[in-house]
């Protein structure tokens, strides 16, 4: 399951998933491209990296600013030679708790929006180059609420879009070589703090107790009983970027156990 000689940009790659994939990607080989809209973190994370003997450099780049995302894979492209896989992880602004009865249009709306505009944005990009190289994997992340999930907000809608999106994107540059995937995960037991908690839904308390009650009830939701850690979701995106899963697109994988794929 080797990254070696593979150029990977990361979208909203500051936050903890973010840091995760990033250092397990260059821990295979990768050379990763840091972005998101806070210096300070993308540069803690790529000097972790590199103190390790790995790969990595730092951009700040919206990825909801098409002109500024386009114009950042172009020049991953002249200095690198290549986009082989982009993950995007930027932040959606998800609020959940709330019957949707009772939520504002803003609310439900706002991640909806904001969702589906960096994935296509980011994806467009990057396809675009993937196309004339004859290769490349474009990697997707949602909570695979689609299912049918209570409380969630608009959660469970932006996922549905994101799902259709990345399946239809597969459709059409497949046949250049290139594939479009994403995986199903929620509720990573290393990422989920008080402060995450509390941005989804700011009628919780925001406490170590309430975040242990939360995961206890999403452990008991999941087919396996059992949460995946941040290590296993990041060996599932590694494996599904690399030449090991070429026979995989169009699909997601569900890390998340908790919904019928």
């Amino acid at each position: 399951m080797s990254l070696q000689n593979k150029n990977a940009v990361i979208y909203g790659a500051g936050g903890s998933i973010g840091g995760g994939v990033a250092k397990e990607f260059a821990a295979r080989g990768a050379r990763v491209f840091l972005t998101g809209r806070h210096e300070p973190a993308l540069t803690k994370l790529a000097d972790e990296i590199k103190e390790t003997g790995g790969l990595a450099e730092v951009a700040v780049v919206d990825g909801l600013d098409e002109t500024a995302v386009d114009e950042h894979a172009a020049s991953v492209v002249t200095k690198a030679g290549s986009i082989d896989i982009s993950l995007n992880l930027v932040p959606r602004g998800d609020i959940q708790g709330i019957p949707l009865v009772e939520m504002s249009v803003e609310d439900y709306v706002r991640p909806i929006t904001t969702g589906i505009t960096t994935n296509f944005i980011t994806a467009r990009a990057a396809a675009r180059h993937m196309i004339a190289q004859g290769s490349g994997v474009i990697l997707a992340l949602d909570s695979g609420s689609a299912q049918g999930s209570p409380m969630m907000g608009a959660t469970g809608s932006i996922d549905a879009a994101l799902d259709t999106y990345i399946r239809n994107l597969a459709v059409e540059i497949g046949p250049h070589g290139v594939r479009a995937l994403g995986i199903w995960v929620a509720g990573i037991p290393e990422t989920f703090t008080p402060e995450k908690l509390s941005a989804v839904n700011n009628q919780l308390p925001a406490s170590p107790e309430m975040v242990e009650n939360v995961l206890n009830g999403l452990k008991e939701a999941r087919m396996t009983k059992r949460s995946p850690r941040l290590a296993e979701v990041a060996r599932t995106l590694a494996f599904l970027a690399s030449d090991d899963a070429m026979g995989i697109t169009g699909t997601f994988v569900n890390v998340t156990s908790m919904f019928p794929s």
